[in-house]
């Protein structure tokens, strides 16, 4: 018998795939959805869920507990909180204030934030462990295949995004002709994307590259690529993107191939200890 899962939801469209997995498999399962995050469209009466304000994580814990559940995944893009989502319920009080100056980065917050889950007798899981299709593949994923001057800025992008990543601050570079166009901070990756279409060159188009971090957990935040991601490089004037094999999602991806095959855009998935060696 499958163990009960707890879905931390947020934005995007992975927190109804895999809502529709458990449907599927018949897994059983309890929703926590981010309010000004989650899509409500999915989220019907015949849903088992709550809504919450991220302040209020410690009453989500307490429900989760009513509920039985037993292993968790959190999924799902949380836009930056205002100050009223932040005011917290007593549980979460005590919660940052054992953290402390761990909550300055996001990884320190969710490092946290898995440890007080586990601690009250749950198990954290990742989504690639319940949908293990969903992580990206390695190699070229359409009909086209990045040129020698996108090779090299896979490869300038691969060094700036672990450094980047390393630092705790983003995921995501655009480089076109060698120059870093930018770098993912607080927006995310597509107002990234959509922001370097203003600095673009003259010339072949640039390529995104998106890694996952070196000390990121992969339970938690897992880079993720989908249809969105290359209509907007396909609009900043992007001509592919690389994305990290086996530590990032991809949604939709036959849709997505299908439109970079269309748009004569590449994705390839790659390890990023290759392209750090290449000369």
């Amino acid at each position: 018998m499958q163990r009960k899962l707890g879905i931390i939801a947020g934005g995007g469209s992975i927190p109804k795939m895999l809502v529709d997995h458990c449907q599927k498999t018949r897994r059983e399962f309890f929703v926590l959805a981010i309010e000004g995050n989650a899509n409500k469209d999915f989220l019907t009466d015949e849903i088992p869920h709550m809504w919450i304000r991220i302040g209020q994580a410690g009453s989500g814990f307490k429900k989760f507990a009513e509920e039985k559940v037993q292993d968790v995944v959190m999924i799902g893009t949380i836009h930056r909180p205002s100050f009223a989502d932040l005011v917290p319920d007593w549980r979460t009080a005590a919660f940052f204030a054992k953290i402390g100056t761990r909550a300055l980065g996001d990884d320190g917050i969710l490092r946290a934030l898995v440890k007080e889950i586990e601690a009250e007798g749950m198990r954290v899981c990742g989504i690639h462990e319940v949908i293990p299709e969903l992580l990206v593949k390695n190699g070229v994923l359409g009909k086209h295949k990045p040129d020698k001057q996108a090779l090299a800025d896979i490869k300038r992008g691969v060094e700036v995004a672990w450094e980047l990543g390393r630092l705790d601050i983003g995921q995501s570079v655009v480089v076109q002709q060698g120059l870093v166009l930018g770098v993912e901070g607080i927006e995310g990756t597509d107002k990234l994307i959509i922001r370097c279409g203003g600095y673009k060159r003259k010339g072949a188009g640039g390529v995104l590259v998106k890694l996952r971090k070196p000390q990121q957990d992969m339970r938690i935040d897992l880079p993720t690529f989908g249809v969105k991601t290359i209509e907007n490089a396909y609009q900043a004037g992007l001509r592919g993107v690389a994305l990290h094999t086996g530590n990032g999602l991809v949604v939709d991806e036959d849709e997505a191939i299908k439109l970079a095959n269309k748009l004569n855009m590449f994705i390839i998935g790659i390890n990023p200890a290759d392209y750090m060696e290449l000369n």
